[in-house]
């Protein structure tokens, strides 16, 4: 996030001058960072962009810097969805009008791909994935072919949460039964060393709290998964 690009946007789009400026720029300029190692320390180098981690005021410039991203994808007939510095791009359609859809998308992410490095940002294509989803009788009628490079997958993992293509959920299950079940083992090792609260609280704490997280996902899952979590 450069400190040049950031501080003429808040200025032209948001109204943010004079004294409020200032007080952006106190806060952004003359910071300095310096790496230590083995009671050495490198010379101070002056910060030209990003903001201090863990600031109140991070998320807040972030998301002034990145609205552009948002507007962009609009353009395209797409639907953004952004959570902090993850950038979900949304489109539908129907079966035969698929090609048209990775058309679309292909060049939106060119065009994304464009504006982040014109604004000093980086996409991650090792971390970048493709889903199309379809019902179970469409599952056939899905393009295998990649998309700008990106091979379409059988699911994606979205803030800790498995989505596969057909909407079951059985990765995500699969997941959280067997995470759950190599915690009891954990737990169970040491069962007679602690008292029975101290196991309550590690059993709230790294099996039920795995089973509530995201739990209104599962909502229609079908009996035979439900019964593998219970």
């Amino acid at each position: 996030m450069s400190h040049m690009l950031l501080l003429p946007i808040k200025n032209r789009q948001y109204a943010i001058h004079s004294t409020v400026l200032k007080w952006f720029l106190s806060y952004l300029e003359q910071r300095v960072q310096y790496v230590r190692f083995r009671g050495c320390s490198s010379a101070p180098s002056v910060l030209l962009c990003g903001v201090p981690q863990g600031s109140v005021l991070g998320p807040i410039l972030f998301l002034l810097y990145t609205v552009d991203l948002v507007r962009l994808i609009e353009e395209h007939g797409l639907r953004p969805h952004l959570y902090a510095d993850d950038t979900q791009i949304y489109g539908f359609c129907r079966p035969m009008a698929t090609q048209a859809l990775m058309d679309v998308m292909g060049t939106c992410i060119g065009d994304v791909t464009g504006w982040m490095m014109s604004n000093r940002l980086q996409l991650n294509t090792a971390k970048t994935e493709a889903l199309w989803c379809a019902s179970c009788r469409q599952q056939h009628l899905i393009p295998s072919a990649p998309l700008r490079d990106i091979k379409p997958g059988k699911y994606v993992r979205d803030l800790g949460i498995y989505i596969d293509s057909d909407m079951s959920m059985k990765t995500h299950v699969s997941r959280t039964v067997s995470s759950c079940f190599a915690s009891l083992r954990h737990i169970r090792s040491i069962g007679r060393s602690v008292s029975k609260p101290v196991l309550m609280s590690l059993v709230t704490a790294m099996v039920l709290a795995r089973l509530d997280y995201g739990s209104i996902t599962l909502n229609g899952i079908t009996q035979r998964l439900m019964n593998r979590l219970q």
